[in-house]
């Protein structure tokens, strides 16, 4: 029998190579013991089998942004971020980690009673781009409504209408068929689309978020996520 040694040590002597590379190696996802991803370069093994995976690379692991399609009916104590729920068509190309489930940030919280688009990341420059400039990124929201919408009640939704005691900035308001209506706008508060909506006599009856910045949900199925992509910017 041999001593336990560190996962990082081993691996350098098998590749060979130095114990950083090693350590970004198993931190990485690319390192195997007895078939079983390891990701903790201070994991202790004695007779253990350490295969390197022949398309490892030494690229250091990025903060991971998530998008999430959170449905209406969802468990706030459960946290939708893991494993099992990636959506199965993610194009991304990113390695699933562990270590991407630690430290998220949710951002951009949703209208209140909404579902749709909510962004989760470890990544401090998209927390702050969200924060920071949430005053000027465009929300898409589809609003379902009940009621009848007056002549002039259109216009009145996208200039015209008060908040908290302020008046509302221009918005983007359009029918996207005869009971949903798509609003686009910067800025949002909470409560402030089913108050809009109430001005003019519409009740909501759901809404979702389908868009955030540049970025849109698309068909991402609800109840599941996608890596944001490199080259996708708010």
């Amino acid at each position: 029998m041999t001593d336990p040694v560190r996962l990082a040590k081993r691996l350098a002597e098998l590749v060979p190579c130095s114990r950083r590379e090693a350590e970004l190696y198993i931190a990485g996802g690319w390192v195997t013991v007895d078939g079983q991803t390891v990701e903790e370069p201070q994991f202790m093994m004695s007779q253990q089998k350490v295969e390197l995976r022949p398309e490892a690379s030494l690229t250091p692991v990025e903060p991971a942004t998530m998008l999430f399609h959170q449905p209406l009916d969802a468990d706030p104590a459960q946290h939708p971020i893991c494993a099992a729920t990636r959506a199965a068509d993610d194009l991304s190309g990113i390695h699933l980690l562990k270590q991407h489930f630690a430290r998220l940030t949710q951002c951009a919280p949703l209208e209140t009673n909404a579902s749709g688009l909510v962004v989760f990341t470890q990544d401090w420059r998209v927390a702050r781009k969200l924060t920071e400039d949430a005053a000027t990124i465009e929300q898409e929201y589809i609003v379902e409504v009940a009621g009848e919408l007056s002549p002039k009640g259109l216009k009145r939704l996208n200039h015209g209408l008060h908040f908290n005691g302020r008046a509302l900035p221009s918005i983007k308001v359009s029918w996207q068929n005869e009971t949903r209506l798509r609003f686009a706008l910067k800025g949002a508060q909470p409560g402030q689309i089913a108050h809009m909506c109430q001005s003019v006599e519409l009740q909501v009856i759901a809404m979702k978020r389908i868009r955030l910045g540049r970025i849109s949900m698309a068909k991402l199925p609800p109840g599941q996520w996608r890596y944001l992509m490199p080259h996708e910017r708010f």
